[in-house]
């Protein structure tokens, strides 16, 4: 067998199978071998960065990102969009679709041009736009993905979520059922149950409900990691509180991102741990995201512990921002805002 240095794409290749298995510590771990053995060459700081930022080591994903960026010529797509995703992350939201932007400018120059990954920065700058409640600009974006990459799933998905804050739930349905035809994410199948229980088909959203633990359970036998989202579907719906805690606290053990110390939180909070639910939170937050979810979990926390003042502050800011960030949750946001404000 050779030895690493002088084998570096093979060395290559496994950060780049853990990376895609989620196995950031060994991905991370692997690029940094890559580096040492390759220091003049760019792409071990594609999947260094990346793996640092799913481990919530921002600073030194910043300075892998660097890095990259001194050692490539010229620009180039892929490093505009992890630019873009470390922009997004310090709240730093205009900055982030400027990358975008630019990404997608430089995606389309590539000499053989990739439908997805142009399909892919029209969503993210969709993302971006719904991330600050501009649902017309962000269902543009989406309706751009789709003209360029028909039937991409992440598209549709959020094309029905924007409709459903546009008011329009039965073209949200229609939107979420053929997505989940596509790919049975459980993500896309529990936001199908919620968009079904909001139009009074009680059964279809039971059915929808079970299905996401269905697909969670069946995914852990065959290595795909779903622990995350079922803890979140859980802590959504008021389900198997200790259960979805357990999850949560076990992947933030291995992966201290900050969307991990949020399902930290929202979990810990609905299992009765305010101390921890508080402490969490505050990790989330650590970095200024401008997302809704972060400053409603944050309010719903704030508001348990008997902190009226910051509830409000929080639950304001998350209603001022995103209004319609969630069909079901948004909708609970305003309850508890109006209850904190009385």
């Amino acid at each position: 067998m050779l030895p690493a240095e002088h084998n570096p794409g093979g060395l290559a290749l496994l950060a780049q199978s853990a990376y895609g298995a989620h196995d950031f510590a060994a991905a991370r771990d692997h690029a940094e071998r890559l580096a040492a053995i390759a220091p003049r060459e760019s792409y071990p700081y594609h999947v260094l960065g990346d793996a640092l930022l799913e481990l919530g080591d921002y600073e030194r994903a910043a300075a892998a990102f660097e890095r990259l960026g001194r050692l490539v010529q010229f620009k180039t797509a892929a490093t505009e969009t992890r630019l873009a995703r470390l922009a997004l992350l310090r709240g730093e939201t205009e900055q982030a679709a400027r990358r975008f932007e630019a990404a997608l400018a430089l995606a389309h120059e590539e000499r053989v041009v990739e439908r997805e990954t142009v399909a892919w920065c029209r969503w993210q700058l969709g993302e971006t736009a719904f991330s600050v409640g501009d649902y017309e600009t962000a269902e543009r974006h989406y309706r751009d993905a789709l003209t360029n990459f028909p039937d991409y799933h992440r598209a549709l998905a959020s094309l029905g979520r924007v409709r459903a804050a546009r008011g329009d739930l039965a073209s949200a349905v229609e939107h979420y059922e053929r997505v989940t035809r596509i790919l049975p994410d459980p993500t896309y199948v529990a936001a199908l149950g919620d968009l079904y229980r909001l139009t009074g088909r009680e059964r279809e959203a039971a059915a929808q409900y079970a299905l996401v633990e269905k697909i969670a359970r069946l995914g852990e036998a065959s290595g795909a990691l779903y622990s995350r989202q079922l803890a979140l579907f859980y802590a959504d719906h008021g389900l198997k509180a200790e259960e979805a805690y357990k999850a949560a606290a076990r992947e933030y053990e291995a992966r201290r991102d900050i969307y991990g110390a949020d399902a930290l939180a929202w979990t810990a909070l609905k299992a009765g741990k305010l101390e921890e639910a508080r402490a969490a939170i505050t990790e989330a937050l650590r970095l200024g995201t401008r997302d809704a979810r972060l400053l409603y979990h944050a309010g719903m926390i704030a508001r348990a512990a008997g902190d009226r003042g910051a509830a409000r502050d929080y639950l304001g800011r998350a209603l001022e921002l995103n209004p319609q960030f969630d069909p079901l949750q948004a909708a609970a946001a305003r309850e508890a805002l109006a209850e904190v404000s009385t």
